[in-house]
């Protein structure tokens, strides 16, 4: 599914974020401030930031890019398995 939002903003968002979060006691706060500023994005923010972290190696979880190839993965399982059921039913 494309993001309603453009890269850059996704980005000039996250460098805004990170420009604020000293001035603020929580990043929750430092997105409420910096969503604010951008037209009450601060749940979009806190995920992209998270997924900042996680693509950074900073916090666990998986990568954008291997789970786009998972996803990527799935979807070929899901095509053969299918096609192969079509073929056994011949």
């Amino acid at each position: 599914m494309p993001s309603k939002y453009a890269p850059e903003l996704r980005q000039r968002a996250l460098r805004m974020l990170a420009e604020a979060h000293p001035e603020h006691k929580s990043l929750t706060a430092a997105c409420r401030h910096v969503g604010g500023l951008l037209g009450d994005a601060s749940e979009t923010l806190e995920v992209w930031q998270h997924r900042s972290e996680i693509d950074a190696g900073q916090r666990p979880g998986t990568a954008t890019d291997a789970h786009a190839e998972i996803r990527r993965l799935q979807r070929e399982n899901a095509e053969l398995k299918k096609a192969n059921d079509e073929s056994c039913r011949v």
